[in-house]
């Protein structure tokens, strides 16, 4: 379904207002190191291809045409198209449900996630990319990412490693 191009871009030709709520999910590669981008190849081989449990993934959530990304200094919204993103290789796409909210509604929660998520907010292990699409998925009503089954395991993991560790350290 193509949109209409009026007031508010969000509503589409047929009338209604529910578009679909797309996550796309990259392996982190691109690096700039050989070495580095076959290591995490072979990680996403083996942990997500092979037995289903995760890897090292950058995600974006995309909402009909308007393609949000979340990288670690900004939040940006583009007309990319879907599963277009240079900085990582592509891998797969997941509907995550539909939402009710126009352009402006969207830009109006990514003013606000902007400001619940500053650049320097960024955490690898507790506050990524995935965590932002996740809460930016909560906002818009549609389903979680499904980062405890794979998209953030791996950050997910060594979250509560480290939590584990300084919790035994302190005793």
């Amino acid at each position: 379904m193509q949109q209409t191009v009026g007031e508010d871009a969000g509503e589409m030709s047929s009338g209604s207002t529910c578009r679909e709520v797309v996550l796309h999910v990259y392996d982190v590669t691109k690096t700039g190191s050989e070495k580095t981008d076959n290591t995490i190849r072979k990680i996403n081989r083996f942990f997500k291809d092979g037995i289903g449990v995760g890897g090292i993934f950058h995600s974006a959530v995309q909402v009909s045409l308007a393609a949000v990304q979340k990288l670690p200094c900004f939040v940006d919204c583009t007309d990319n198209l879907p599963g277009v993103f240079a900085m990582y290789t592509y891998r797969e796409s997941i509907v995550l449900g539909v939402t009710s909210f126009s352009n402006s509604e969207v830009k109006q929660v990514l003013i606000q996630l902007g400001r619940e998520w500053p650049g320097y907010s960024y955490d690898l292990l507790s506050r990524n990319c995935n965590h932002f699409t996740n809460a930016l998925c909560e906002k818009l009503g549609a389903r979680k990412i499904p980062g405890t089954g794979w998209v953030n395991c791996f950050a997910n993991a060594g979250y509560t490693a480290n939590v584990v560790a300084v919790n035994t350290s302190m005793q």
